[in-house]
């Protein structure tokens, strides 16, 4: 996949209300799966336990987190596009998210991605973004929602 390049903030409205360039596959390792679960302090069982859960998981398998598909988004957002006049780009937040699907160790993920909305923001821009994580082979997807983030040159 080739990222696409913009010069500067004004050539986004090209993009608005279209789908973005789909995001390569990347596989979901027990260690990401782990070293989410160390920051965040959630270590139950089905994500971090791989004995018990082959034993008691329906997917015999450990599963990644439903936030840590989430909090992908701004990396995976970031990989399909870039615009060379933008100093800052932060999280502004999150809308509509649900976790259709769980994501077992060892999965394949990529994002299916629209620039749903472009508005204003203080001397920047605030984009929306209506976000699907694919799992490879999986017809429900690992995670759905619209992703916010704002933009400043």
């Amino acid at each position: 996949m080739e990222k696409l390049v913009l010069s500067n903030l004004n050539e986004l409205k090209k993009l608005e209300g279209k789908q973005l360039p789909v995001g390569e596959w990347y596989i979901v390792t027990q260690q990401m799966i782990n070293d989410f679960a160390n920051a965040t302090h959630d270590k139950q069982w089905i994500h971090v336990d791989e004995e018990k859960a082959a034993k008691y998981s329906p997917t015999k398998t450990t599963i990644a987190h439903g936030f840590m598909s989430v909090s992908m988004l701004s990396e995976l957002i970031s990989n399909l596009f870039e615009i060379k006049s933008v100093k800052m780009a932060l999280n502004y937040g999150l809308n509509k998210v649900r976790f259709p699907n769980s994501v077992p160790v060892n999965s394949k993920l990529r994002l299916v991605s629209s620039l749903k909305q472009i508005e204003d923001f203080q001397n920047g821009k605030k984009l929306t973004f209506d976000c699907v994580i694919e799992i490879k082979g999986q017809e429900k997807p690992a995670c759905v929602a619209e992703f916010i983030f704002v933009l400043f040159e």
